[in-house]
């Protein structure tokens, strides 16, 4: 066992749908004992590519002066740290940096393009065929919301649909991305299934927009719960409210709409527990690994996508029927294989463990 708490250093880029999930390692981390988190925001300088970061340090460049060419950072200025924590590329040259200036082990969320694997003692990846080297680990996109910080009471599996329409439903928002372009008539096919659906299931919705969620969208939101019969009981505005407002969502929520566009919300609603069916719109091209995750999602029965053109009362339950959500904690799982991928971390020795990457349960 430590004799003093984890030491974590978290960089962040700004996007909730990566410095979220390093949010989520550092939770996992705390499952195991103590943990002091720092937090630095980390800015890749305009002028210099990711590719020209990640050769300097497969070329062995000095960490210093990655951090100071590349981001700005100086070095004598990191908090000392025993693990560096990020996700997303623009902070993968920055982690490897931070982690041998400090003498950390560092832990990186997403795929390593074009860095050589040994700079990274754990990548944590979505799928097993990004699973390429021994220190890959294969799991659901780390959240910092868990099952145990929601409801419990209403978890464990229990299935809605015709017979037994849900109470309240999340209602979760992104839009337009390289994939997805969402039109007006998508957002008014969405709210007049909300307003359909509460008339004759009574069900009330809980929602949320995001930093890509449009004027639109969020204009007709707030309208709808300015309504008092709309059905709409909770609305958080993301202009006003900022990020962080999932948790809230959750813990009121017996299953989640999403729109299809953003895996971060789809990850964290299927690590809630809860059940989950995805709207997208018509114009819409999903990247081949996206397609495959999503894919897996639904194979385990976690998920299901719909087209927003098809989304009616009706279609919207009888796809609740077919998705039977996880019941075990994904952040307790994160926790078990961490401690045995790095026991270092928390006072152990190196094990002769099996280095193959575990796959999502």
């Amino acid at each position: 066992m430590r004799a003093r708490p984890l030491n974590a250093l978290l960089l962040s880029d700004g996007k909730p749908g990566h410095y979220r999930q390093a949010e989520g390692v550092i939770a996992a981390l705390a499952r195991l004992g103590p943990v002091t988190t720092t937090r630095l925001e980390v800015r890749r300088r305009f002028v210099i590519p990711t590719r020209t970061l990640l050769q300097l340090v497969n070329a062995g460049a000095p960490a210093a002066r990655i951090l100071q060419f590349g981001y700005g950072v100086h070095a004598t200025a990191l908090a000392p740290a025993d693990v560096v924590v990020s996700a997303g590329g623009e902070t993968l040259a920055a982690n490897v940096a931070a982690a041998r200036q400090l003498g950390a082990a560092n832990i990186f969320c997403g795929r390593l393009r074009r860095l050589a694997p040994e700079h990274v003692r754990l990548v944590l990846v979505t799928l097993d065929s990004l699973a390429e080297h021994p220190n890959h680990l294969v799991c659901l996109p780390p959240s910092p919301i868990d099952v145990g910080d929601t409801h419990p009471t209403s978890r464990g599996g229990q299935r809605f649909g015709r017979a037994n329409p849900p109470a309240r439903v999340g209602v979760l928002i992104g839009g337009n991305s390289g994939a997805f372009r969402y039109r007006q008539k998508d957002w008014l096919q969405l709210t007049g299934f909300l307003r359909d659906a509460h008339r004759s299931h009574g069900i009330r919705w809980l929602a949320t927009t995001s930093r890509r969620s449009g004027p639109f969208i969020a204009d007709a939101l707030a309208a709808m719960a300015a309504e008092p019969d709309s059905g709409l009981e909770t609305f958080i505005d993301f202009r006003t409210a900022g990020p962080g407002t999932l948790a809230r969502i959750f813990a009121d929520a017996d299953a989640i709409l999403c729109t299809d566009d953003s895996t971060s919300m789809l990850s964290e609603a299927v690590g809630a527990c809860l059940p989950l069916l995805a709207v997208a719109p018509e114009a819409r091209a999903l990247e081949t690994r996206e397609a495959e995750y999503r894919q897996l999602l639904a194979e385990r029965g976690w998920y299901r996508p719909l087209p927003l053109a098809h989304l009616t009362p009706d279609t919207f339950l009888a796809a609740l029927e077919e998705i039977a959500p996880r019941t075990s904690s994904a952040r307790d799982e994160l926790a078990a294989a961490i401690s045995q991928r790095l026991p270092m971390l928390f006072g152990a020795t190196e094990r002769g463990s099996d280095p193959s990457p575990k796959g999502i349960d």
